[in-house]
């Protein structure tokens, strides 16, 4: 049976807060928001265009979950946001505001800079060597 990562889920202090930022900051899109009671949603976002694994919203609940926001690798890179277009991408998102941790570079996988989401969780924006042009 051919099997895949349907969802990851990611830490997330408020849902509104979090949606305008995959939304407004890094372009995604808003996959599904269902309210299922008590403060609790169903939220799954994706970068547009893309059939894959989609970002599950979770909300905090109690301190071991509260403590981990923004640092749910211990302070690795924790996700990859993979592009055709690493320069186009790159300028969209420094325009809409977002923080990266380093200037672009170009290693043998391809051409790469690290970022941070609204709770500090590091990601790299990738374009891989497949589709790299340096």
């Amino acid at each position: 049976m051919p099997q895949h990562i349907g969802y990851v889920a990611v830490l997330i202090e408020d849902y509104d807060e979090a949606i305008a930022f995959y939304t407004e900051k890094l372009g995604f899109a808003l996959i599904e928001d269902t309210d299922q009671g008590n403060g609790k949603r169903w939220v799954l976002m994706a970068p547009r265009g893309d059939g894959g694994t989609q970002i599950l919203l979770a909300k905090a609940r109690g301190a071991k979950q509260n403590a981990a926001v923004g640092n749910q690798t211990g302070g690795r890179v924790f996700l990859f946001l993979h592009t055709d277009d690493f320069d186009r991408d790159h300028a969209a998102m420094l325009a809409a505001g977002v923080t990266f941790l380093e200037a672009r570079r170009v290693e043998i996988y391809g051409k790469v800079a690290v970022f941070v989401d609204l709770y500090g969780n590091k990601w790299d924006l990738l374009e891989p060597v497949s589709s790299a042009g340096s």
